[in-house]
């Protein structure tokens, strides 16, 4: 059996932190695998360091190497700091040659590198302290194990034929020897041997691609939550933590709002059927959410409500658009090319509305500009809009809950702005303004979920 165990920024962010991350480690049976995210808020600092022309270069090398030593000295047992310091130098050196070097940083993958910087050290932190605890361990990178990546920078994917080969070659006769292998997480290397990131929050589809390249037989991902909750515990009091979920459910709610897991770690999984656990380092003990491949309706009508803020509504106007097929494709290409992530799309006779984070407008407008005036009439952005995502099994089938969700919107006074039913039959999305998407949450989870049980 094999099990892969990821570890986010929180649960390696300290000393603490991750002396109970190597016990939780330690203490699961069979064959493990470890993939580890950056100590928290170090991905930040290495972004930091890029963007800020004031900090002096040896400042920001000084301020990482103490953060990492001094983290060692209570992790690491004594008889094996020389050990661990001489990995480190190693790897230190290669991180200060990169900060270093000017020239390196026209390289259009230099802040994939520099940012994935994290990884390489907090993997060998976790390491040791797990050798520290009598057991085999072995720090690799994600050169040294085999992880490869495809695509631009900062947006990669997974390779998952090729890791899979490189890996039962590079981690699994660790396994027969009982060694731990802690994998760093967030980024794989491309066909020039160069890191890609696979996006913030990349290490949860790391550990998902590394659970499907060997076959694993469930993927953990450990962190400071206790799993898919109901809704946001800070918005609604009495949320509650989703036992189990299909991949489909939790896959829309990571990609409409839920922040438990990156939106890309279910489709890997789902591949290959391997069960994810979302679990709480700090409460070990407590169940977490399992998320499978089985639908398993509960209680309630709805498993959970989340929303997405900060969008913004693009409309194209063009007369009879619906039959202008060529004008479509040509718009959905612009988009493409502005790599917008489009969250939902509405027609009618004469415009097409898309629905996308604020923070990409300008990059997308850029691209439909570029399209025929005699195509289009004229382009409108609204924004202050949020979407809430409504999951729940079979909710296509249930007859008149559209009514009941709207008519529970109305109590609250918002208006529905986009709608979108059909595509998936586990959720229901819709559009209200920014300032009523809380109220909106807070009703839903009253109305329909409070009372029932999660299963």
């Amino acid at each position: 059996m094999i099990t892969v165990l990821k570890f986010g920024g929180t649960s390696v962010g300290s000393a603490e932190a991750i002396m109970r991350s190597a016990r939780i480690i330690t203490s699961e049976k069979g064959k493990k695998v470890v993939v580890v995210s950056a100590m928290s808020g170090i991905t930040n600092f290495l972004i930091h360091a890029i963007e800020d022309k004031t900090t002096d270069t040896d400042t920001i090398l000084e301020q990482f190497r103490s953060k990492h030593v001094d983290t060692a000295k209570e992790v690491v047992a004594d008889d094996l700091m020389d050990e661990f310091m001489t990995e480190f130098e190693k790897r230190f050196k290669e991180f200060e040659e990169l900060l270093k070097d000017k020239s390196r940083r026209k390289d259009p993958f230099f802040t994939d590198n520099l940012t994935s910087q994290g990884e390489r050290f907090s993997s060998l932190l976790l390491s040791f302290a797990i050798r520290s605890l009598g057991f085999k361990s072995v720090a690799l990178t994600s050169e040294m194990a085999g992880v490869f990546a495809i695509g631009k920078p900062l947006s990669g994917s997974c390779d998952l034929n090729k890791t899979s080969a490189r890996m039962n070659m590079n981690v699994k006769p660790l396994l027969h020897d009982d060694i731990i292998p802690v994998i760093t997480g967030f980024y794989g290397i491309n066909e020039e041997g160069k890191p890609l990131t696979f996006g913030r929050g990349g290490s949860d589809y790391a550990a998902a691609a590394i659970g499907n390249a060997l076959d694993a037989d469930s993927i953990e991902t450990w962190t400071d939550v206790d799993g898919f909750m109901s809704a946001d515990p800070r918005l609604v009091p009495t949320a509650v933590v989703i036992r189990e979920m299909n991949f489909n459910e939790a896959a829309e709610l990571a990609h409409f709002g839920a922040k438990v897991l990156h939106p890309r770690t279910i489709e890997p999984a789902r591949m290959k059927h391997i069960p994810v656990w979302v679990k709480n380092s700090y409460k070990p003990e407590e169940p977490g959410t399992q998320i499978h491949h089985i639908k398993t309706p509960g209680d309630t009508p709805l498993k959970s409500v989340a929303m997405k803020l900060d969008l913004s509504r693009i409309t194209i106007i063009s007369g009879e658009i619906s039959y202008k097929q060529c004008t479509v494709a040509r718009i959905m290409e612009k988009f493409a090319a502005a790599e917008t992530v489009i969250y939902a799309i509405s027609t009618s006779l004469s415009s097409i509305a898309f629905l996308v984070h604020s923070l990409d407008v300008n990059k997308a407008l850029k691209y439909l500009n570029e399209l025929d005036d005699k195509e289009i009439e004229r382009i409108d952005v609204r924004s202050n809009f949020a979407l809430i995502c409504a999951v729940g099994d079979g909710l296509l089938h249930r007859v008149g809950f559209c009514g009941d969700v709207f008519r529970a919107v109305k109590e609250v006074g918002a208006s529905v702005e986009m709608i979108s039913e059909g595509a998936s039959e586990v959720c229901l999305n819709f559009v209200v303004s920014t300032d009523m998407a809380a109220n909106v949450v807070k009703t839903l989870h009253k109305n329909f979920i409070d009372g029932g049980e999660q299963q």
